[in-house]
């Protein structure tokens, strides 16, 4: 009851308000069973005058020759079912209405749609029981307010706004064109596919417009495009303020000289007067315009009598779906053949011609598909409703028609399609190039399309592509440069710094450098990164061979020397070096001599820390003996007979070098537990990669070494008092020799090895090695050598008594001099007698020369 007394007040209402100034509405219309309206902007806009006696009149201007070929698409399709006799013994019939393109006209327009529902109109029989139309998002926003007073339902087949998809504000709201929202989506992949990052964007203040705006910004921000500015026209084609609109927009494209790319949401006259401002700007040629689906395909904007489109640049469109135009071609064809089965259409009398060629020239693709699709849902729904009832006797009331509507599944062109919980069929939309013909603009070429179910663009033509044409803030960033923002400049506009050493980027725009891995390197200003070469002291290196041909060297003559050694033993010379001390240090230079070739070579953490426990023990080996031998001499050489008999009770030769190697061993034990060296890297100046021996525990390594030189010290000072024996006998010299040699050659070493750097860092302590151990090769082993090789009077018993007898003579009858007499005798004199006694048995040793 509430129901009825709701409609019947609102019937009263739109009585009153049909017949208020509403005589002059032209409409087309053709009887049938159920009725579908349309809502058409064949005029696009409305002229308002004010008479004397403050009454309006309003005047619909702009007559649109293509919105009425759409409103014929709508026609034929509706007239192609009954033919076909789809719907059974029902009949589809119409009533087309001229928005005029404006909201407040198409208001007072559609109670024509819902006074047929109240049974007002004798000329109306049949209620309308959906709307095709309207075309712009402003207009069917207000529109399906009123008509879902009655729950008709309006189908647009243009209107894109996003806020459509409301069903609580708008649940009588479908279409047959996707949202906005996808629009916005695919203008942005266009955009991000060609790099165009600073464009203009032209725009209206109605609804349409300020959504996908707002959408289009939000997809270009996430892809790093941004607005270089934002030009808001007048929705309202008769709008006082359109001409400073349009005049202010053109100064500020043409200001903007770096924007390439513009993105226009404006209406076709919009775009029309900006075109006509811009014919004479020599920038204009360059310039790529973005058509929304509102302008992409109205080539009447140009007038191609007196340009062309290469006046004003290149435009590329995004379409609806495009639809078979074959059928409607037919159509307009029967125009020429049979005029007055149109006579119900005043619109065509208004266009003033019924000439089939120049409705043809207007026909818009993607129109049919969407307008043919709204008839195809309407009359699915309609054969839903009525195969169980017989819908001439009892009618679809617009409520049902609705629900019929949410639940259909149509089909066209061999698809089927459905309406989502929004109200909405997402298709897909078509990428048009415009072209120039000899004659006309063809606005059809499709060259991509976007999918919106899987936000794919796919490229038909590589024309879409305009890789020549830039539309930037600022000038890319090569390869090897990364994008450092300015402070107070949007994120387009930046500069490029290059990138760091150890840093690349291999791609243009780079929002940062990436760092090298591993092993590889870069230069300043880098693309790509370069593997490091590794660096050490190589085998090949000439530096290495000669030290290895010295350590070889030096190995060869110990063996000769031990050979000679070996094969010499009873002789004085050998006798009088020890001889087993002398083996036991030939066998450790040797070792030394090794050690060296363990400092060459790419390293690895075995053979770092063998070479210095190696060389730190052989050395240690070699200072040892020598240790003993000095030692040796003390025992020989001291003449108190107290001092003597505790020094020969301490001389223990090999306990002695025993003692001497444990403090040795304990220093590398300690090191090789604690932290022992290893195998290292660092990146030198030039970004080789330095492999080297970290020794870690520095201390350590320095101990190591302080060790030996103690003991060096020590030969070096016990041999020094014994440096003035005889020739035949002059171990003590020599070692005070080597020693010195030790001593000059490792204090050098140290503030060379510091300051040193790269592959050559062990090649230092290499040159130190063998300059210490060639040291006391030569002066230990060689002189010896000589006596036994070359002079072998000199290596008898005989000889040594000659040296020793006129040593004897200089030195009064001295311990030296009894000593010398046999160099491993314990002889010593008698103060004051002149005769030499044996320290064991205090017996005069008269066998030997007299004292």
């Amino acid at each position: 009851m509430d129901l009825m007394k709701h409609s019947f007040s609102f019937c009263i209402f739109f009585v009153v308000l049909s017949h208020h100034g509403t005589k002059s509405f032209e409409q087309a219309t053709a009887e049938g069973d159920i009725i579908i309206g349309g809502l058409f902007p064949i005029h696009e806009s409305v002229n308002v005058t004010v008479n004397y006696d403050g009454s309006e009149n309003q005047i619909c201007d702009r007559f649109s020759t293509a919105n009425l070929v759409q409103s014929l698409i709508m026609v034929q399709a509706l007239e192609e079912i009954n033919q076909k006799q789809e719907l059974g013994n029902l009949t589809l019939g119409y009533l087309i209405l001229d928005s005029c393109g404006d909201v407040t006209t198409s208001l007072r327009k559609i109670p024509s749609f819902m006074r047929g529902n109240c049974n007002t109109s004798a000329q109306q029989s049949s209620p309308v029981l959906a709307v095709i139309g309207g075309y712009y998002s402003e207009i069917a926003i207000a529109v399906t307010r009123l008509l879902n007073l009655e729950y008709i339902p309006e189908i647009s087949y243009g209107a894109t706004s996003g806020l459509l998809s409301d069903k609580t504000r708008f649940p009588s709201f479908m279409r047959t064109v996707p949202q906005d929202n996808h629009q916005a989506r695919a203008i942005s992949e266009i955009l991000d596919n060609n790099g165009w990052t600073w464009v203009g964007v032209l725009t209206t203040d109605g609804e349409y417009a300020r959504y996908i705006t707002e959408r289009l910004w939000y997809y270009t921000n996430q892809k790093g495009i941004c607005f270089a500015f934002t030009s808001v026209l007048p929705d309202n084609l008769n709008d006082y303020l359109l001409g400073k609109s349009i005049e202010s927009t053109v100064k500020t494209i043409i200001d903007n000289e770096n924007v390439s790319v513009i993105v226009s949401f404006a209406k076709p006259d919009h775009m029309m007067y900006i075109f006509q401002k811009l014919l004479n700007d020599p920038q204009g040629t360059r310039r790529i315009w973005l058509a929304s689906d509102i302008w992409s395909q109205s080539p009447e904007i140009l007038n191609t009598k007196k340009h062309t489109l290469s006046d004003i640049g290149t435009i590329i469109g995004i379409t609806f779906k495009s639809g078979n135009t074959t059928k409607l071609k037919r159509y307009l064809d029967d125009l020429d053949e049979n005029p007055s089965h149109h006579n119900n259409n005043p619109f065509l009398k208004q266009h003033g011609s019924t000439s089939s060629e120049k409705l043809k020239t207007m026909i818009y693709p993607s129109a049919v598909f969407s307008i043919e699709l709204a008839v195809k849902a309407i009359a699915q729904a309609v054969e839903d409703l009525c195969t169980e009832r017989d819908c001439k006797t009892k009618r679809p009331s617009p409520l049902e028609l609705r629900g019929a509507l949410w639940k259909a599944k149509f089909h066209m062109d061999g698809k089927n399609y459905s309406f989502d919980p929004h109200g909405d069929l997402n298709t897909e939309y078509d990428i048009v190039l415009w072209k120039q013909t000899s004659e006309s603009l063809d606005v059809n070429d499709i060259v991509a399309r976007y999918s919106i179910l899987q936000n794919s663009l796919t490229f038909i033509s590589q024309e879409t592509k305009h890789g020549n044409v830039t539309s930037r803030c600022t000038d890319s960033c090569q390869p090897g440069y990364s994008k450092i923002s300015v402070s107070g400049q949007p994120r387009c506009c930046y500069q490029c710094e290059p990138c760091a050493e150890n840093t690349f980027s291999n791609t243009t725009d780079s929002e940062k450098c990436n760092p090298c891995e591993k092993n590889y390197y870069s230069l300043k200003g880098s693309s790509k990164c370069l593997p490091r070469k590794t660096d050490f002291l190589k085998w090949g290196d000439v530096y290495l061979i000669v030290l290895l041909s010295f350590t070889s060297l030096g190995a060869v003559l110990t063996i000769v020397v031990g050979i000679i050694f070996l094969a010499h033993w009873n002789t004085p010379v050998v006798r009088s070096s020890v001889g087993p001390i002398s083996i036991i240090l030939l066998l450790s230079l040797m070792i030394t001599f090794t050690s060296v070739i363990l400092f060459g070579g790419p390293p690895n953490s075995y053979q770092c820390q063998a070479r210095q426990v190696v060389f730190g023990l052989s050395f240690t080996l070699c200072v040892s003996c020598i240790m003993v031998k000095s030692f040796k001499i003390v025992l020989a050489f001291e003449f108190d007979p107290v001092i003597q008999s505790v020094l020969k009770k301490l001389y223990k030769p090999y306990l002695i070098i025993a003692v001497c190697m444990a403090g040795q061993v304990v220093i590398v034990t300690t090191w090789l537990i604690h932290s022992p060296p290893t195998a290292d890297s660092e990146i030198t100046q030039n970004n080789m990669k330095l492999m080297f021996c970290n020794e870690k525990l520095i201390p350590a390594f320095g101990a190591m070494l302080v060790y030996i030189g103690l003991l060096a010290l020590i030969c070096f000072g016990v041999a020094f008092k014994g440096r003035k024996l005889p020739d035949c006998y002059n171990d003590a010299k020599f070692i005070t020799f080597a020693m010195l040699i030790y001593f000059i050659s490792w204090i050098m070493f140290g503030p060379v090895y510091a300051n040193v750097t790269g592959k050559y860092i062990p090649a230092v302590e290499m040159v130190v090695i063998l300059i210490s151990a060639y040291g006391i090769l030569f002066c230990q082993f060689f002189t010896k050598c000589y006596i036994i090789l070359c002079k072998k009077e000199a290596n008898t018993e005989k000889s040594f008594r000659r040296d020793i007898r006129n040593y004897s003579r200089d030195h009064k009858g001295t311990t030296t001099d009894c000593l010398s007499i046999h160099p491993f005798s314990s002889a010593y004199p008698h103060q004051g007698r002149g005769v030499c006694y044996d320290r064991v048995h205090p017996v005069q040793v008269t066998t030997q020369m007299q004292c």
